[in-house]
């Protein structure tokens, strides 16, 4: 049997929280409903961020409110911190993100936190799970992504010690899976196998996944050299839409229909229909009036 990837799609909301066109909740859900057809089973769906410095993602929860509970499938809410969270758990995601920063100077810039603080922030969500009870019965799963990893645009470089000692510090505390994300895309395939071998030792049962940018044209290198290290779980948006909008010059994310294109050809299942999810990345650019910057929604998949 060929060796499953898992492609956890963050179109909806990474993808779409950097765009200048502001796409109405029922968009969205159409969107979500649309990758899930295209063979999405994990999808962050949702950010619970404050409408004024995020107006893209304003209406979380009637987003949510349109996705009724499926089985197989799961959808993801992002939160920056405890109010977020508490917001995240009135409605019906299934899985909880808490974004953190590798540096002082994103986290304050992008949450207000220091490294330190968002540590806390994180200990705080998780001592309070277990009298947390969700809008569809039960406390969602919880995972963290740790922005900035491979550098950050205000510090700088960021050393594989700095990644490793915070992994450990979130495993600590009882976090299970760990997103690892080059927000501004200026890692290396190199640079990817030192971090995995390195969280791998901070962290040995933790579920590591990698979240790309492909700001500087290293993104699909950079999930092979992730894969090639024996990582299981990649982010990507359809289209390769994208960016953070705290992060100066960040672009898209690594293209969902690329990603699976470069993953299917290699023997690798991933559990999409590429046809449909590069139709859908035609649909989403023209929601957001522009092209999709993917390789395939121009070229198509091959053979035809």
């Amino acid at each position: 049997m060929s060796r499953p990837i898992t492609i956890v799609e963050v179109g909806p909301r990474d993808g779409l929280q950097n765009e200048k066109a502001v796409l109405e909740p029922a968009v969205r859900a159409d969107l979500v409903r649309r990758l899930e057809t295209a063979g999405a089973r994990r999808i962050e769906a949702v950010s619970f961020v404050h409408p004024k410095y995020v107006p893209q993602m304003a209406g979380a929860e009637e987003v949510m409110a349109a996705l009724p509970h499926e089985a197989g499938r799961s959808r993801i809410g992002l939160v920056l911190n405890g109010k977020g969270y508490d917001r995240a758990l009135g409605t019906a995601v299934d899985e909880v993100n808490v974004a953190m920063s590798a540096t002082d100077g994103f986290g304050l810039k992008n949450q207000g936190l220091s490294v330190d603080q968002q540590v806390q922030m994180l200990a705080d969500i998780v001592a309070g799970r277990a009298n947390a009870d969700g809008a569809a019965g039960g406390v969602p799963s919880l995972s963290a992504t740790l922005s900035c990893v491979w550098g950050c645009p205000f510090d700088g470089e960021v050393s594989v010690d700095q990644v490793a000692d915070l992994i450990g510090r979130i495993t600590a505390l009882g976090v299970q899976e760990i997103a690892l994300a080059d927000t501004i895309g200026v890692g290396d395939p190199w640079a990817v196998t030192r971090v995995v071998e390195a969280a791998r030792k901070a962290a040995p049962d933790a579920t590591l996944r990698l979240h790309f940018h492909d700001t500087r044209n290293t993104g699909l290198a950079n999930a092979y050299a992730g894969v090639e290290a024996g990582v299981d779980v990649l982010d990507a948006s359809v289209g390769g839409i994208g960016g953070c909008p705290f992060a100066p010059g960040a672009t898209g994310n690594i293209a969902t229909e690329d990603l699976v294109y470069m993953l299917e050809r290699a023997g690798f299942s991933t559990s999409y229909d590429l046809d449909t999810l590069i139709e859908t990345a035609r649909w989403i650019g023209d929601k957001i009036g522009r092209p999709a910057p993917s390789a395939l929604s121009r070229a198509g998949g091959w053979p035809n």
